[in-house]
């Protein structure tokens, strides 16, 4: 699992010299304890880093071109304790490249009505001197998440710790590299997209090998590693007869782990966070990468099918932001609906690979025909996704952009035992209603693939969208069709 605490988020606290040293002893003091209360605060995934109050221009040039070359640092916060003359923080505003929150608050919780005086007026002054900042970074055209409140109330450190969460995945996708085991499904739109586009947008890399490349490298896998993963496979799955020792089909698990051990070695070697294949490019290879790409996933690469690289980006980044967290987050496809009037729903599964962290129970290790592809029976795992909120995320090209989809949707337990149906699958309803959801999706050119995330909101996608300027459309309870519209010919005027 992926450690965030190696990660920090720098505390800046603005002022000026106009205060005199004593005011400004205490402004750093406050701005000390405020940071370390953030440091340890259970939610805050990261290190809270108290910085040194900043008082001129020059100092604050020096904090964000320090910020941006900092290997650790995935953003800053700033607070402005006492008023902080705006215009001091342009040039450093002007090059800082990691993403900002703003946290407008004040020491002091209450007002101490019997012993307010001037004094504690010019110390405390964040309800005007974060306004005068909040002018400029606004004049400024630049984005940045805005959290009010006490500091030590719970909304507001959730509200932090949820941006920090989002700070470290966007981290992550400037240096992400992507690799593509041959091209995308034949003819499919939605799957294809500009790559450099994406590397200008999000820094994510994204190239193709051929499948022979990764044939050599699964060929050349000992017998003694393949014999420890499959012990692997029988400790941590309930395996079918077939697929056990003595089985029928116990070679398609041990062919099954050598592909797994390859695509393992070959991700680690060429430093890759996420990948993508298609059933239509497998030549040298034995089956489809079911388990293997299901375990991959689970320990936290990126995954998408038919060639998605943008779905298999994003499947890396939410498993980042998502480190620690309950739950699981997966490669998805609104596969078939279920109408009923009464209970409508949408399972959603694969041909093989659903990540098993958003399993309900305790996957079973099976083998099954498989109609497309032309390759031997592959293996898979096979469960029931956890009830409960989650969301469905897209990432699409628009052509002159990139847009974010999210629909929050409701889990269900799978109460049909679905014997015909070897294959990992989540039930859930989308918001604010089956009709309402599905078309709003469709307006909005959603994909059939998304990331399906049990553990984070529509807020980190938010915050997401905002650092990296691209579109966000949402749905959830709220969602009107005609606003919707609207909102889509909006952005259509806004991102021209």
């Amino acid at each position: 699992m992926l450690n965030l605490k190696q990660f920090e988020i720098w505390f800046i606290t603005g002022s000026q010299h106009l205060y005199g040293e004593e005011t400004l002893r205490q402004v750093d003091a406050h701005s000390k304890i405020i940071a370390e209360f953030l440091d340890n605060a259970a939610p805050m995934p990261v290190r809270v880093v108290f910085k040194p109050v900043v008082k001129t221009p020059d100092e604050i040039y020096a904090i964000c071109q320090e910020a941006n070359v900092a290997p650790n640092c995935v953003g800053i916060v700033t607070w402005m304790h006492t008023f902080s003359p705006a215009k001091m923080w342009i040039r450093g505003l002007t090059i800082l490249k990691k993403p900002l929150l703003h946290l407008h608050t004040q020491f002091n919780r209450d007002i101490p009505w019997g012993d307010i005086d001037m004094d504690f007026m010019n110390l405390n002054q964040s309800a005007h001197g974060d306004r005068e900042f909040g002018f400029m970074v606004s004049r400024m055209r630049l984005n940045r998440k805005i959290v009010v409140g006490f500091w030590q109330e719970d909304a507001v450190v959730q509200k932090i710790a949820a941006w920090a969460r989002v700070a470290v995945g966007a981290y992550e996708l400037k240096t992400l590299k992507v690799v593509r085991f041959g091209d995308n499904m034949r003819q499919v739109a939605v799957t294809e997209g500009d790559k450099v586009a994406a590397e200008m947008t999000f820094g994510m890399s994204v190239n193709t090998h051929g499948i022979g490349d990764l044939v050599s490298v699964i060929n050349q896998i000992t017998d003694a590693d393949v014999n420890q993963l499959v012990e692997e496979y029988a400790d941590t799955y309930t395996l079918m007869d077939s697929l056990q020792k003595n089985g029928a089909q116990h070679s398609s698990l041990r062919d099954a782990a050598r592909i797994e051990l390859g695509m393992r070695a070959f991700l680690q070697d060429g430093g890759f966070g996420a990948f993508s294949d298609t059933f239509e490019d497998l030549h040298g290879m034995k089956q489809l990468p079911g388990i293997a790409s299901q375990r991959l996933m689970a320990d936290g690469y990126g995954f998408a099918g038919e060639g998605d690289w943008k779905t298999a980006a994003m499947v890396r980044i939410l498993k980042v932001m998502a480190a620690g967290l309950p739950g699981g987050n997966s490669f998805m496809e609104d596969y078939t609906y279920h109408f009923d009037p009464a209970n409508p729903l949408v399972l959603g599964s694969h041909m093989l690979e659903i990540c098993p962290s958003i399993a309900a129970g305790k996957p079973s290790c099976e083998i099954h025909p498989l109609g497309i592809g032309g390759k031997e029976d592959p293996v898979r795992l096979v469960f029931n996704a956890s009830a409960g909120p989650a969301i469905n995320v897209s990432l699409i090209d628009m052509g002159n952009r990139f847009r974010l989809l999210v629909n929050e949707v409701e889990a269900v337990d799978v109460t049909e035992a679905l014997p015909k149906l070897p294959v990992a699958r989540a039930l859930w309803k989308p918001m604010p209603d089956m009709a309402t959801g599905c078309a709003a999706w469709i307006l909005a050119g959603g994909a059939h693939h998304t990331v399906y995330s049990q553990n984070l909101t529509t807020e980190h996608i938010e915050d997401f969208a905002d650092i990296f300027g691209v579109e966000l459309v949402v749905i959830d309870r709220n969602t009107n069709l005609r606003q919707l519209k609207n909102e889509l010919r909006w952005s259509e005027t806004a991102f021209k």
